[in-house]
């Protein structure tokens, strides 16, 4: 798994963030919303790439780890590295879980639990709306 070497931190003002995502995608990554399960656009997807944040464009997953979990939403069993995501605490709604976060801009991206396949045990259940699919050419592919 790839490192990060250094995570620089982007900040912008809500207004910035809301001038530049859609309402639904705003609501989403900056408010922690969740999109309904199998409505995403990529909780099927088997294309291969690289997920990047939404927001702040930020590698976040490889498709390598991702895989069908049931759940409706893209998951994945580890970020492209240890230091793209960060986690919280979250208590809302009367459950306790651990929000995941995108580490350059704080994005709300979803949740993990333990409950992944080999080899870590972990499911990080995304938002497709957090995410951008950043597609592997064919001759990438191919080689």
């Amino acid at each position: 798994m790839a490192r990060i070497e250094k995570i620089d931190k982007i900040e912008k003002t809500d207004a910035e963030w809301r001038a530049t995502l859609t309402p639904r995608d705003y609501e989403i990554t900056r408010r922690a919303g969740t999109e309904p399960p199998f409505t995403g656009i990529y909780w099927n997807t088997k294309t291969p790439g690289i997920y990047n944040c939404k927001c702040c464009d930020a590698p976040l997953f490889d498709s390598r780890t991702k895989y069908d979990s049931g759940c409706g939403w893209p998951s994945f069993y580890q970020p492209i590295s240890p230091d793209a995501v960060a986690t919280r605490e979250d208590n809302s709604l009367f459950m306790r879980r651990i929000e995941v976060l995108c580490a350059a801009c704080d994005a709300h991206l979803g949740h993990v639990f333990p409950d992944g396949p080999a080899p870590t045990g972990l499911r990080f259940c995304m938002n497709s709306a957090s995410l951008d699919l950043e597609a592997e050419s064919e001759e990438t592919q191919e080689g």
